[in-house]
């Protein structure tokens, strides 16, 4: 990872596998409701999303742009746009390159749209509503993979077909870069999961999820994790290689 080391930067050398006792599933909850769901809440949320984003969001999203750093002339694709801005910070970075979004919300996609239109970038981003289980692209396609705050929405079984997806479109070499809710590492930042486990979540399946091991299982190299929080709202930035 690239830039200054965060508030509990660690390269993952390997994991304890996914379903071995004490691997990464017994670690996070289980989502309690449909993925359909997730979706219909963020579509209603589209319009307003930018506000809860400003206040829990806004340190990673400089750290994902900082750590992604593309080179202008990559292939690049965020996955989960949302209200795309980080996309238009990827786009501004890679003005000769290829860059994509794809969002299953249309509610969502349509803010991204009007927000790339805004920049006068809408001639050089690709958008499109599909989903991250199924994406519609090649092989060994693009040099970098951005993804936000969508794991952690995911039922645990989906996680890694997720993450797989995303090894498949990667070019050999190529990168990604995630950022999710995760596990907290102070007992404060806690009272996400606590709130999600009681019943309470905030925005539909969002709890705390670790992608390092996941992506150790699924052949990753140079996998390194970075914590921090914003509003006691506990984040984990993730980045690896493709071999």
């Amino acid at each position: 990872m690239s830039g200054r080391a965060g508030q509990g930067e660690s390269s993952v050398p390997g994991s304890p596998g996914g379903r071995e006792p004490g691997g990464w599933r017994s670690q996070i909850l289980e989502v309690s409701r449909p993925g359909d769901e997730a979706v219909r809440t963020y579509s209603r949320l589209a319009p307003v999303y930018e506000i809860w984003a400003r206040l829990t969001e806004s340190k990673a999203r400089a750290r994902v742009l900082e750590s992604a750093d593309p080179a202008d002339g990559d292939s690049v694709l965020e996955i989960a746009t949302g209200t795309g801005v980080q996309l238009c910070g990827l786009a501004s970075r890679n003005r000769s390159g290829q860059t994509v979004g794809i969002e299953l919300s249309g509610a969502m996609l349509e803010q991204a749209r009007k927000r790339i239109n805004a920049a006068g970038l809408g001639q050089r981003v690709d958008l499109l509503r599909a989903d991250a289980l199924e994406l519609p692209f090649e092989d060994d396609w693009f040099d970098l993979v951005v993804n936000s705050y969508m794991l952690d929405l995911l039922a645990r079984d989906r996680i890694p077909e997720a993450l797989g997806e995303m090894r498949r479109v990667l070019r050999p070499g190529g990168r990604l870069v995630l950022s999710n809710m995760t596990k907290a590492q102070k007992r404060r930042h806690g009272i996400w999961d606590w709130l999600y486990g009681h019943g309470l979540g905030v925005t539909a399946n969002c709890r705390g999820v670790l992608a390092a091991p996941v992506l150790a299982e699924l052949g990753f190299t140079g996998i390194r994790r970075e914590y921090l929080s914003q509003m006691m709202f506990p984040t984990e930035i993730v980045s690896a290689r493709k071999p």
